[in-house]
């Protein structure tokens, strides 16, 4: 049924959405693709799903895999870019492909290779509205992005603290001149980036009730797709370009076949920046300051 596959769109969606709103926060300030990102969530992930099997309840889960990430993006924030960061823009960005390898190879062998399965019992809840059944994990995966993408866009647009990351993004040597502190905001952009996809991994683990070492890197391609579709700068980009991939990539594997999935995502991408490169709300061409 069209409705129900809509439902299934917008909760893969509101996951893209998370992750993608972490690569664009580093990104709208410090102009690099953090490729760690990814596996971030597949850490945040793990943990939730360990927290979970373990007996803690649901939101002690997700603060764990929203702490465990953020305290390991602040371990990439002083090793792999602080150190690096007046190199050229893709020494930072290999810093982090090889803390992503790293990461992947530590979840292996704490976990294993083979995909750990959440028992049936949990979270199996089954809601009927109408024609469409919505599952207790998608409920909770669609409320979660609402409120933290609204959280994340108060602070950047309404906070002290957002102005200031806003002004980094718009020209960090000005900023410092004015008296911010570019090196600690950089540190919060990095935490911030690091919850956010800690918590994605949790709900996507918890929904999905499966998760193997690798699920960083299919998820975390996607993302980056979504953040080029919706602009690589634009919060409110993700919130759109999130849903829009989700829900094709489910009418595509419902309808087409999921052999032709990705063909889809990434070539709406390649379409995106053949025709539209700063993406569906970005600014023009030439507008070069407009980051976060």
């Amino acid at each position: 049924m069209l409705i129900q596959q809509l439902v299934n769109g917008l909760t893969l969606g509101a996951v893209y959405t998370l992750l993608a709103l972490s690569f664009s926060l580093v990104m709208g300030i410090l102009g690099i693709l953090n490729l760690a990102i990814a596996e971030l969530f597949m850490i945040g992930g793990y943990l939730g799903f360990t927290l979970i099997t373990a007996g803690f309840p649901l939101p002690v889960a997700v603060l764990g895999g929203m702490l465990g990430a953020a305290v390991i993006a602040i371990a990439i924030e002083k090793i792999g870019y602080q150190p690096l960061r007046d190199a050229p823009l893709v020494t930072p960005m290999l810093s982090t492909l090889g803390f992503s390898i790293i990461l992947q190879n530590v979840a292996t062998n704490i976990w294993g290779s083979d995909p750990a399965q959440l028992p049936d019992e949990y979270f199996g809840k089954q809601y009927a509205l109408g024609p469409v059944n919505i599952g207790e994990m998608q409920l909770i995966v669609l409320v979660a992005t609402v409120v933290l993408v609204a959280l994340v866009a108060y602070i950047v647009q309404k906070t002290p603290m957002g102005r200031a990351l806003r002004a980094v993004a718009e020209n960090r040597e000005v900023a410092r001149i004015l008296g911010v502190s570019a090196d600690r905001l950089t540190m919060l952009a990095f935490i911030l980036s690091g919850s956010l996809a800690g918590v994605a991994g949790v709900l996507i683990a918890l929904h999905y009730g499966t998760i193997t070492p690798y699920l960083g890197v299919e998820i975390g391609l996607k993302a980056i797709a979504v953040m080029v579709i919706g602009g690589t700068r634009q919060i409110w980009g993700a919130l759109v370009a999130g849903p829009l991939i989700g829900i094709a990539e489910v009418l595509t594997v419902a309808y087409g076949g999921s052999q032709v999935r990705d063909f889809v995502v990434y070539g709406f991408m390649i379409l995106i920046l053949l025709l539209r490169p700063q993406g569906l709300l970005g600014g023009a061409r030439s507008d070069q300051g407009q980051r976060v």
